[in-house]
C-alpha cells in the first residue's frame, strides 16, 4: 500500500474520531446547561442528550456521588476524561504517522 494513501487514511480516521470527541463535548456542555432550564431538559432534545449522557455519567456518579445531594461533579470529569483521551489519540495518531514515515 502507498505510504500517501494509508497517511490520508490515518488521517481521516483521526479527523473523525476527534470530531466525535468534539460533538460529544459540546453535547456534554449543552446537556450541563439545560441542567438550569428545565423545559428544554424535558424537551425532546434533552430526551435525547439525557439517553446518551446519563448511562455514561452514571459510573463517574458511582465514583463520586454528588456532593451534598446536589453538586455532581460527574460531567467535570468526564469532560476531562474525554479531554485526556482526545490528547491520548493526538499521542497515538502522530506515533502511528512516525511509523508510516519511516518505514
Amino acid at each position: 500500500m502507498d505510504k500517501s494513501l494509508l497517511l490520508n487514511l490515518v488521517g481521516i480516521i483521526a479527523q473523525i474520531s476527534f470530531l466525535a470527541i468534539t460533538l460529544l463535548r459540546w453535547g456534554l456542555i449543552i446537556y450541563i446547561l439545560s441542567s438550569w432550564l428545565p423545559a428544554l431538559r424535558e424537551s425532546k432534545f434533552g430526551e435525547f442528550l439525557g439517553r446518551i449522557f446519563e448511562p455514561i455519567l452514571e459510573p463517574f456518579r458511582k465514583i463520586i456521588p454528588p456532593l451534598g445531594g446536589m453538586l455532581d461533579l460527574s460531567p467535570i470529569i468526564l469532560f476531562l476524561v474525554l479531554w485526556l483521551f482526545q490528547r491520548g489519540l493526538v499521542a497515538v495518531f502522530n506515533a502511528l504517522n512516525t511509523f508510516i514515515i519511516q518505514f
